[in-house]
């Protein structure tokens, strides 16, 4: 963890989020500020700045922890869809300097403003 990580913290329980699912290395969490109705962040539970900085078993899992994640959104909101997005480095859009990805459960035609993150 590092001091000033806000996911470090969620991931720790010092600060509170709305869990949609974890286990002891990952994370999935609510957005703060959702896209549409559901969207949720992954991330593990240790830090890591971005995508290439995962430790090789982490990033083993971390495609089937958010194939699980979509699956409960795509159940729990109706969706007939989502969209994954990955901001890796700040010219990307990264906002919070550990590794996450946003799953966005999508329903025909609600994508009216286009998917924007940032």
């Amino acid at each position: 963890m590092t001091n000033d990580c806000i996911f470090c913290k969620i991931a720790n329980k010092e600060i509170p989020s709305e869990i949609v699912w974890e286990n002891d290395n990952f994370l999935a969490f609510a957005d703060i500020k959702p896209i549409e109705e559901g969207h949720t962040l992954v991330i593990p539970k240790k830090h890591f700045d971005t995508l290439p900085d995962l430790e090789e078993e982490i990033s083993k899992d971390y495609l089937d922890v958010i194939k699980k994640i979509a699956k409960i959104l795509i159940d729990k909101y109706n969706a007939d869809g989502f969209n994954i997005v990955l901001n890796n480095g700040k010219s990307a859009g990264q906002i919070v300097n550990h590794v996450h990805f946003h799953i966005i459960p999508r329903k025909e035609g609600d994508n009216k403003k286009g998917l924007t993150l940032g």
